[in-house]
């Protein structure tokens, strides 16, 4: 038999969170019964691209969606379902557009999948013009899931998130990957030159809502009396160069290092001696769940969920500046000073709920349940 095909909306094909769980499940799934193929709002080359079209995925495009070509979108899908019957259940990922795509999928007799990933959606026209668009998918999605119950309560409303349909859908990391390995740390940092550094690390696109601003004014801080610190930074986005000229003026450039978009995220975790999360907001935020799989003490934002706290190794911090930097500053201090004990945190992670293998099989029967 051919395996089920399951069709992914999704804005890009790049390293992101969404992203970064959809292709967890995909590398992990039984391929012999489940298969994705994606349509993305772009017809760019994006980073995952190779490895899905090497696993036996399908990538399809449609226009960005601009307002002024609302006709020309709905017309894109609709000739989509025309010509592909092969897809039963479509699991989407975009929200802004959520309520076209899905209803046009409905009326072509899928089952539909609206997946809340994010808390917010933006200021001034663009972000009320979005939650318009978003308030009636929770009406129009036949299953509504979400990556926490902040996430499913923000997009679907509380009413909702109480009904058979919805589901907190944890967004499970490679436990194998990112468990801690001391091995793994010590060629890491030798191949970094990160040998006797205090080495702080945030991964993260440079978008408003990751706060990097906020990590350098604590890093500046903490630098000025750990002169052997190195901050790194993981990730690309529309903010970097922004972020850059602030290294700039405050004269950081030996101490902060930009990796870029990296395939390597688990041995740069090893590396790593505290993680800092100090998100604007999150729907979750996977890469504080994959820093706590590295046994690293995590400092998270007070604005992210609870729900991210899996292990004893967080501690929540308001983000309010000026007046919190300082108190960031001292907690690395803190940690700074004392012989902290990395250890494996698999047990809590399962625990938890977030092992990739496991949460993949559920995957599957949640998917064949369905149909």
């Amino acid at each position: 038999m051919e395996p089920i095909r399951i069709l992914h909306v999704l804005g890009k094909l790049n390293r992101g969170g969404a992203e970064t769980l959809v292709m967890n499940w995909y590398r992990h799934i039984d391929k012999t019964k489940i298969q994705f193929d994606f349509v993305i709002h772009t017809t760019e080359r994006c980073s995952y691209t190779d490895e899905i079209l090497s696993m036996g995925g399908k990538i399809y495009s449609v226009p960005a969606y601009r307002g002024k070509n609302h006709f020309q979108y709905c017309k894109a899908w609709k000739d989509f379902f025309e010509q592909h019957t092969e897809y039963k259940v479509i699991h989407g990922h975009v929200r802004s557009t959520a309520v076209i795509y899905l209803s046009i999928a409905k009326k072509f007799g899928r089952i539909t999948i609206s997946h809340s990933h994010s808390m917010n959606s933006g200021s001034g026209v663009s972000g009320f013009v979005k939650r318009c668009l978003q308030y009636p998918i929770r009406y129009v999605a036949d299953y509504k899931w979400a990556c926490s119950m902040a996430a499913g309560e923000y997009l679907f409303g509380r009413k909702q998130v109480k009904k058979d349909r919805f589901k907190v859908v944890h967004n499970a990391i490679d436990l194998q990957a990112f468990s801690y390995d001391e091995n793994v740390r010590q060629l890491k940092r030798d191949e970094l030159k990160l040998n006797n550094h205090f080495v702080i690390g945030h991964v993260g696109r440079f978008i408003p809502e990751k706060n990097h601003n906020f990590i350098l004014e604590v890093f500046e801080q903490f630098y000025r009396e750990n002169m052997d610190a190195v901050l790194l930074l993981v990730g690309v986005g529309p903010l970097i160069e922004n972020v850059r000229s602030k290294v700039k003026e405050k004269g950081l450039e030996k101490a902060v290092r930009f990796l870029g978009e990296r395939s390597d995220v688990a041995g740069i975790m090893q590396a790593l001696d505290v993680f800092l999360f100090p998100s604007v907001y999150e729907g979750l935020g996977i890469v504080a769940i994959e820093a706590q799989a590295a046994g690293l003490p995590v400092f998270i934002s007070e604005n992210v969920p609870q729900e991210v706290k899996v292990t004893d190794s967080v501690c929540f911090l308001p983000v309010n500046y000026p007046d919190s930097v300082c108190m960031w500053k001292e907690k690395l201090i803190e940690i700074s000073k004392k012989e902290y004990l990395r250890e494996k945190k698999e047990k809590e992670i399962i625990d938890a709920g977030y092992d990739i293998a496991a949460e993949t099989v559920a995957l599957v029967t949640d998917y064949l349940t369905m149909l």
